[in-house]
């Protein structure tokens, strides 16, 4: 293997892989040439992303009217330093005292930091489930509506649409119920910067009535990863407690590489968006009319079409099985790879080669199986708890003093029962599991001894070997360990 990251992806971008995951450009829509050629600072004529007056303020204005925001500011922090920004903002709108926000259980983790940052008590709003019960299914208007009876002081509803599986919720109802008591809807958007783009697509909740909404265009347009977009609409939000936000948690040396970037996906999209996505759209529904014919394998449909979930249904197959037999039979790089499925990301970058890649090995995996496995040949095939699986969470603590708590250290295997000090995830998607001040559930302890066992990658926890795991001591707020 090569000593230096350069040379790893040197050798990799040469390897023939193809790769069914992000970055949204797919390594073959570049709209640059050497980078370095202009990674510059905040020289004369360039303008300033903090105080944008010339060429980015008009970049911004652009992708304003592209995407149907009144406003739009460039993020080079990634989707987080949106989600951090608009929370952030929606506490400063409160003024001091602790106030909730009534926030999806299956949020990104930087969602969670927030809280962290700002003393927000989070209100769970739980997705409901899919008939399949690996997936979260939608959050639903009336669950918003009824939380904000109980808490009308909530300082924002904050969801996750689609989710990373693809599932869209009813934005528009689920505003119309916020706006009811005056409370602004953040969205976080980031696996949707594709949709409006074309009719197969679900439409923006930036056109759905969300007041911030937050898109990674880098997940799926053609843009470098690290890019993302914050639109805002409406007079709900507190524009220039935003804008001061977005000062503090974007960096004050922001890459005119990333910016750039963004700009030139704004302009292809303006340019030749409508063929780009007309390609993407007639090859999606070939593939899905001839996915329908596989008689083994399960390929899933979600809101969004772009999202392929593949699983061995009846075969006994497991998704890192699947997963391993694309990597190595066909050099096809999945997005991700859990017990139940596999799932396949695609955009317009993509073209007319990518879907075909993956039909083809699809239907010759397909009709490579022979006859399903029997129950002990293929196993348990667990779903992947990303978001607790629908289980309540336990709160005995608020994060901010959970995680402030000087924490005691204890085999995993002891974990059922106590309370969490600390973040546990899975990534993808980077859902928490484990939150903390949350209590640690027997059905969430023998998941993580499992995930463990099996080798997944349990981030959060500050022992990367994954045989302890920090809680709160018994008696500093954790009564006495049950289950």
């Amino acid at each position: 293997m090569p000593e230096y990251l350069y040379d790893l992806l040197t050798e990799y971008s040469r390897s023939g892989r193809y790769p069914l995951h992000m970055p949204g450009h797919k390594r073959r829509l570049g709209q640059m040439d050497d980078p370095f050629s202009f990674d510059i600072t905040e020289i004369d004529g360039f303008d300033n992303l903090h105080h944008a007056e010339g060429i980015l303020k008009e970049a911004q204005l652009r992708a304003a009217k592209l995407f149907g925001a009144e406003e739009t500011y460039f993020l080079v922090n990634g989707s987080t330093a949106g989600i951090l920004s608009a929370v952030s903002c929606a506490a400063g709108m409160k003024g001091k005292g602790c106030f909730p926000i009534l926030m999806a259980r299956n949020s990104h983790k930087a969602a969670y930091h927030a809280l962290y940052l700002t003393g927000l008590e989070p209100v769970y709003l739980y997705p409901g489930r899919t008939e399949h019960g690996f997936l979260n299914g939608r959050i639903q208007p009336e669950d918003v509506a009824e939380e904000l009876k109980r808490h009308p002081d909530a300082a924002a509803v904050f969801i996750t649409s689609p989710t990373y599986d693809g599932i869209v919720s009813d934005i528009e109802g689920i505003a119309e119920a916020a706006h009811r008591y005056g409370t602004i809807l953040i969205v976080d958007e980031a696996h949707g910067a594709h949709f409006g783009f074309h009719s197969c697509f679900p439409q923006s909740a930036v056109r759905q009535g969300a007041d911030i909404v937050i898109q990674s265009v880098h997940k799926t347009l053609p843009s470098l990863t690290q890019t993302a977009l914050l639109h805002v609409n409406g007079p709900l939000a507190d524009r220039e407690m935003l804008r001061r936000m977005l000062g503090i948690y974007q960096t004050s040396s922001p890459s005119y590489v990333l910016m750039a970037s963004i700009d030139q996906c704004v302009r292809m999209l303006r340019e030749r968006g409508g063929d780009l996505f007309a390609v993407f759209a007639g090859e999606l529904e070939t593939f899905w009319k001839e996915a329908g014919k596989l008689k083994n394998l399960e390929v899933i449909r979600t809101d969004d079409p772009s999202r392929i979930i593949i699983s061995g249904g009846q075969t006994g197959l497991s998704g890192f099985e699947i997963c391993d037999i694309l990597r190595k039979n066909y050099h096809l790089e999945p997005e991700m790879a859990a017990e139940a499925y596999v799932l396949a990301l695609m955009s317009a970058g993509d073209g007319r080669e990518g879907l075909k890649l993956l039909l083809q090995a699809l239907k010759e995996m397909d009709a490579g199986i022979s006859e399903c496995r029997t129950d002990a040949e293929a196993g348990e095939c667990v779903p992947r708890r990303t978001d607790r699986n629908g289980e309540h969470a336990d709160v005995c603590m608020s994060l901010r003093e959970a995680w402030n708590t000087q924490p005691e250290r204890i085999p995993l295997e002891e974990c059922a029962g106590r309370v969490s000090a600390e973040f546990v995830y899975l990534y993808p998607p980077g859902i928490p599991l484990a939150v903390p001040g949350e209590r640690i559930s027997r059905t969430l302890a023998q998941d993580l001894h499992r995930y463990r066992d099996e080798g997944c990658s349990l981030q959060g926890m500050e022992d990367h070997t994954m045989t302890s795991i920090r809680v709160i001591p018994a008696g500093d707020g954790d009564s006495e360990t049950k289950t």
